[in-house]
């Protein structure tokens, strides 16, 4: 458990600094290109994932607070129960629990989750991100995975 607890705290940690370093030296929304592809940008995001909720009058702010300290106490307790030999499992939890209580923080502190990763091309835009938000990217393919992994064992185990 405290592996995977661990993992969370360093997911957490990362946030924290780089978020600290975009705040303390870039202005709201300004762009600093990396590659032709790629920015870094500062940016306040009010919702939840690409903006939605974004332009509602503040109750989504704790709405989405609540929700995340839900989904982490939830995945705690799964944390807790997970056989010592579920790698797999553990490292999805791990990284979506660090990724939920890093933008959980941003929100209940600041109002807004902080996001500067700008993917781009050709006048299209994915929108803007943060390692908290690569964090649960991570956490729920790995996640997919074990159930898929889960999946294909029950399917080949034999039946009686």
């Amino acid at each position: 458990m405290v592996k995977w607890l661990g993992l969370a705290g360093v997911v957490w940690i990362l946030d924290r600094v780089t978020k600290g370093i975009v705040n303390s030296t870039m202005a709201l929304g300004q762009e600093v290109p990396l590659l032709p592809v790629f920015s870094w940008v500062r940016l306040h995001n009010e919702g939840a994932a690409f903006s939605f909720l974004a332009t509602q009058s503040g109750w989504q702010r704790w709405m989405l607070a609540g929700l995340a300290v839900a989904f982490s106490a939830y995945l705690v307790l799964e944390i807790r129960r997970l056989p010592p030999t579920d790698k797999l499992l553990g490292w999805a939890y791990g990284f979506v629990l660090g990724g939920a209580l890093g933008n959980l923080w941003d929100r209940v502190v600041h109002g807004y989750v902080v996001d500067f990763a700008l993917a781009h091309y050709d006048g299209h835009y994915f929108p803007a991100f943060n390692v908290a938000d690569s964090a649960i990217s991570i956490g729920a393919v790995l996640w997919i995975a074990s159930m898929w992994r889960d999946s294909r064992r029950e399917r080949a185990a034999p039946t009686i």
